[in-house]
């Protein structure tokens, strides 16, 4: 029943170190992943993007502004100049925050009045979305009890007004984690579909052989290459209109924004995931390779792009991977549109980045495949 067990063994053994990258694969992108991932992964929410309207512009509202980033959840990322703008920031995704400070703050403190602060929370994440309220009621409680502790010891007399901090939510008041997590569950679902699609489809044609007897034939490279993506991109835009119908249908998220925006910017993620299974295509030798590298491209796409865990969480060094990922910029597309009910004028430079590395990658991946299969 043993027999030949030996030599089989020996066999796999020889397969395995005439097939480096493969060894490779499985050897060392693991311990970078867990590196990365182990170093940037943190339920900890901190340096929350958050935009301020000051229209009291002395030094009780700088004082209050410091205040908001000294806490280190807060990170002051833009000043605007009306309430529609702080408005805007928060629709195009740009911060999850808005702190409006009135103009009479400073002065219904010195009179040691009530002096309200609105702030406005992008509820789209129900995480941020808590930490930023529970930090910005307990930082004006802090800020309450200084003031009267102050008071009490200078004019025991004086009853000193707290400064009121009144959080608002915005387009998601109930804080539904569904809402949230479902829509980026579409984009994360249609990245790993697009890139397994043409990396594994091409590279079983590579095995049979076929591909090369394509090639062969007066069909130009490039023609070859977006005949062979096309149907596919059309496979995904029906199949990114099914999940959408689950999301709307069982998840009950409904789409705020423009449906027809929604399906005009679809097919460019679609074509870059697809570049992406065609680039990786040209890398990998084997269907297993190519599982290997699409796993590398995939669980970047899951932890790092926004899906889970806040961007503006992660380590500095970090940072800069996550604005690599092209599902990154379709999420804040999906979430945009489907939750804060965003626009063009909102939405165009996630969607020029995301069409910029679409081409980048196309293009690369055509002159690969050119080189690898002339």
């Amino acid at each position: 029943m043993f027999r030949g067990f030996r030599s089989i063994i020996v066999k796999e053994f020889i397969h395995i170190r005439r097939d480096p990258l493969t060894l490779l694969i499985a050897m060392l992108i693991p311990m970078v992943q867990l590196t990365i991932f182990g170093y940037a992964l943190d339920t900890d929410i901190k340096n929350i993007r958050t935009a301020v309207y000051d229209l009291d512009r002395r030094a009780a509202s700088r004082d209050l502004i410091n205040a908001f980033a000294a806490t280190r959840y807060f990170r002051i990322a833009e000043y605007v100049d009306s309430e529609r703008a702080l408005r805007q920031a928060i629709v195009a995704g740009r911060v999850s925050v808005g702190v409006e400070i009135p103009p009479d703050y400073s002065e219904r403190l010195a009179r040691g009045q009530d002096a309200r602060v609105l702030v406005l929370v992008d509820g789209s994440d129900s995480q941020v979305a808590f930490r930023a309220q529970s930090t910005a009621l307990s930082l004006g409680l802090r800020l309450s009890i200084q003031r009267v502790a102050r008071a009490q010891i200078r004019h025991p007399e004086l009853v000193e007004g707290p400064v009121d901090i009144r959080p608002r939510t915005l387009f998601n008041p109930d804080m539904r984690s569904a809402n949230f997590f479902v829509p980026g569950l579409v984009g994360v679902i249609m990245q790993i579909v697009t890139v397994l699609l043409t990396a594994l489809s091409i590279i079983r044609e590579k095995e049979n052989g076929t591909l090369e007897q394509l090639l062969v034939t007066p069909v130009g490279r490039l023609g070859l290459m977006l005949g062979k993506l096309v149907p596919y991109g059309v496979l995904g835009v029906v199949e990114t209109a099914l999940v959408l119908f689950v999301m709307w249908s069982v998840f009950g998220v409904p789409i705020n924004g423009s449906l027809l925006l929604l399906w005009a910017l679809i097919p460019i993620f679609l074509f870059t995931g697809l570049g992406l299974g065609l680039l990786i295509s040209t890398i990998a030798q084997s269907q297993p390779q190519a599982f290997q590298i699409s796993f590398l491209v995939i669980m970047p796409s899951i932890l790092l792009s926004g899906f889970v865990f806040p961007r503006d969480s992660m380590p500095a060094p970090i940072y800069p991977v996550t604005c690599i990922i092209p599902v990154t910029y379709f999420l804040e597309i999906l979430r945009g549109i489907i939750i804060r009910g965003a626009g063009w004028p909102e939405l165009w430079p996630q969607a020029l980045i995301l069409a910029g590395m679409g081409i980048t990658i196309i293009t690369i991946a055509t002159a690969r495949f050119q080189k690898r299969l002339g």
